[in-house]
């Protein structure tokens, strides 16, 4: 099952180093954090950058939550474990599992999307977002990124996500 684990916003790649150090491996399966490339432009050069994809966030895989849960409480930066109240903790739904894999893949990396510009719309040619355009809120063509609507923990979350327009249709 994957659960979601609050840490200090911007310390998610040093609390998931210490996850990986303090907690017994036969409890966890697995820890990440999804990440998004995103084109950037500075003095004119274009590049690509990782960013974390839900900031103050790292995902954790495990079939034992109690277990993790006690042995997290000696990890620093950790805050805690998502979901409702202060011992109970919930699961993602599978629904939610679906989605991150489906845009994230194996790597646990969100692509950079290319679409077309076709009258209102767009329509996504290649990417993680091919198939997935009703989610998409707002397209920033200048920034090269599409505001998406997720829904995490039962929350909708908007998230961005690198979308570069290749043309434009008339």
């Amino acid at each position: 099952m994957w659960y979601v684990v609050q840490v200090a916003s911007g310390k998610e790649q040093a609390t998931l180093e210490r996850i990986q150090k303090f907690v017994d491996g036969s409890t966890l399966k697995e820890v990440f954090i999804p990440r998004r490339k995103v084109i950037r432009k500075r003095c004119g050069e274009e590049f690509c950058v990782s960013e974390v994809l839900f900031p103050g966030y790292v995902f954790v895989v495990t079939e034992n939550p109690a277990e993790l849960l006690s042995e997290l409480k000696y990890v620093p930066a950790f805050t805690r474990m998502l979901g409702c109240g202060s011992n109970s903790f919930l699961p993602l739904d599978q629904s939610e599992v679906d989605v991150l894999e489906a845009f994230c893949g194996a790597k646990r990396l969100v692509e950079i999307s290319r679409g077309v510009v076709n009258g209102d719309g767009v329509r996504i040619e290649e990417g993680p977002l091919k198939g997935h355009e009703g989610i998409i809120r707002k397209i920033d063509r200048h920034k090269r990124c599409a505001y998406v609507e997720m829904e995490i923990m039962g929350r909708k979350k908007s998230v961005k996500l690198g979308l570069e327009i290749v043309r434009k249709e008339i």
